[in-house]
């Protein structure tokens, strides 16, 4: 078949939920994909860092088909022998001391939000149906009734409403706001480190510090959604480890599946997932033990290949290469680590169109918020292949 009639497939057929540039990919290596018809692209979206250790990585592919061939899932009412080691091993490499493992992403966040306003009920003796949790304007935390209900993007609520109550919006990077905005039924603050869909905007210096102290002294829980963020992304661990920051909870996805299968995460320093007994929340997927081998896999190979490293040398290296082009188009680079954004001037073509033109030189991308081009690599990837990108890069953004 024809990209066309894949393309035409998938229009008929599929819902129109989104807006794909006609590229058809029918497999991946590393930093690399290709088409059906053999033209090889360079990813530079990553399933929005889902893609972390580029894909079909070997060593985690292995621990995949190994699993696969013992047992795939099992009902919760037992236990596996993937899930505690999974489970420690998430807790050691991140300071936390308890973790609940989910699918998707937005999973997680629903799985926190409900965590933290029993924790204010509970320990924090909020009165009942009282509890708020404060977000971010410009947010973006999933797509769930719950979670596009406080976004500040009205695409994203027009024609879902009624939505549910007890949340707060303030400016991002607001102290000043937070701080006016938190009262003593106040259960929760969550947040982004930088906001990916957003347009890649990284908060003024200290404000997650600044947040911090302030959730610390109100008796605040502080819940990072580090979906994007997390497990290397912005050249830390963590990207609360760039403001000093220990949160409360942090919420991981995206690459704790290691680029093969949704794995998400909650993680708790402190007692806020110590409120949940059986029944009170589950998921029929989650922690099943293909899943959990796949993410034991993934933390393996982000240690052992030091990609932190990685993603914090090359992150640096494209960043001063894309400032350096001095493009009239190229208005500034956002971001941190490889979880960049190229915002463009005004007057010049669309992001859309700048990345219709890169795929057409072989670099995948796509759009972040308004007006910004997002280059979101594998963090696996080395000097030549940021090369490669550099040259597509300047050939179209100084054409």
């Amino acid at each position: 078949m024809t990209q066309e009639e894949y393309a035409r497939l998938e229009t008929t057929y599929g819902t129109n939920n989104y807006k794909p540039f006609d590229v058809v990919i029918a497999r991946g290596k590393g930093v690399w994909v290709w088409d059906t018809d053999g033209n090889r692209y360079l990813d530079c979206v990553s399933a929005y860092g889902a893609v972390n250790h580029g894909h079909c990585h070997p060593k985690i592919h292995k621990a995949f088909v190994e699993q696969a061939d013992k047992v795939s899932i099992v009902s919760r009412a037992f236990r596996t022998d993937q899930a505690g080691p999974l489970y420690k091993e998430l807790c050691d490499l991140t300071g936390s001391r308890r973790a609940i493992l989910m699918n998707s992403g937005v999973e997680a966040v629903e799985t926190a939000l409900k965590a933290v306003r029993k924790w204010g009920y509970q320990k924090k003796k909020i009165p009942e149906g009282k509890a708020e949790i404060i977000v971010c304007s410009g947010n973006f935390h999933g797509r769930t009734i719950a979670v596009i209900g406080f976004s500040s993007v009205e695409k994203y609520r027009q024609g879902f409403g009624p939505f549910p109550g007890g949340f707060k919006v303030v400016p991002y990077g607001d102290v000043k706001a937070l701080k006016e905005a938190i009262t003593p039924a106040t259960a929760g603050f969550l947040v982004e480190p930088i906001q990916g869909e957003g347009g890649m905007n990284v908060p003024p210096d200290g404000f997650l510090r600044e947040a911090a102290k302030l959730c610390a002294a109100s008796n605040v829980c502080l819940l990072l959604d580090e979906i994007q963020t997390g497990l290397g992304r912005t050249g830390k661990l963590l990207a609360e480890e760039h403001d000093a920051v220990k949160a409360d909870a942090v919420i991981l996805g995206k690459s704790l599946g290691g680029g093969f299968l949704p794995v998400s995460a909650v993680l708790a320093r402190g007692e806020i997932l110590d409120v949940f007994g059986p029944g009170d929340h589950g998921s029929t997927f989650g922690a099943n033990p293909l899943a959990c081998a796949v993410g034991r896999a993934a933390l393996k190979v982000l240690v052992e290949e030091e990609l932190v490293a990685n993603a914090a040398r090359m992150g640096a290296h494209l960043k001063k290469e894309i400032e350096g082009l001095s493009s009239p188009i190229v208005k500034r680079v956002k971001g941190r680590g490889m979880m960049l954004g190229i915002e463009i001037v005004p007057d010049a073509p669309s992001a859309e169109e700048l990345c219709t033109r890169l795929i057409r030189e072989g670099l995948l991308c796509n759009t972040a918020g308004s007006g910004i081009v997002r280059l979101t690599p594998p963090i696996v990837m080395d000097d030549e292949e940021a090369g490669w990108a550099l040259e597509r890069i300047q050939k179209v953004f100084k054409a």
